[in-house]
């Protein structure tokens, strides 16, 4: 399985709500904050989603 670190780049504040809980369910919310994902289809969905906002990592599991 693989893993990508997404970390949030950008501010929130401007976009939609849409663009809000996409971050939050992320586990995202700060700039700076980090998270580790496995990779799958709904998190590729997310991540194009607020791809302008974010940071994608790929890592090796």
């Amino acid at each position: 399985m693989t893993t990508v670190k997404v970390t949030q780049i950008r501010s929130t504040i401007g976009q939609s709500k849409a663009h809000h809980g996409t971050i939050r369910a992320l586990g995202l919310g700060k700039i700076g904050r980090s998270a580790e994902h496995t990779e799958c289809a709904e998190l590729a969905g997310q991540l194009r989603h607020v791809a302008h906002l974010v940071k994608v990592e790929g890592k090796d599991a």
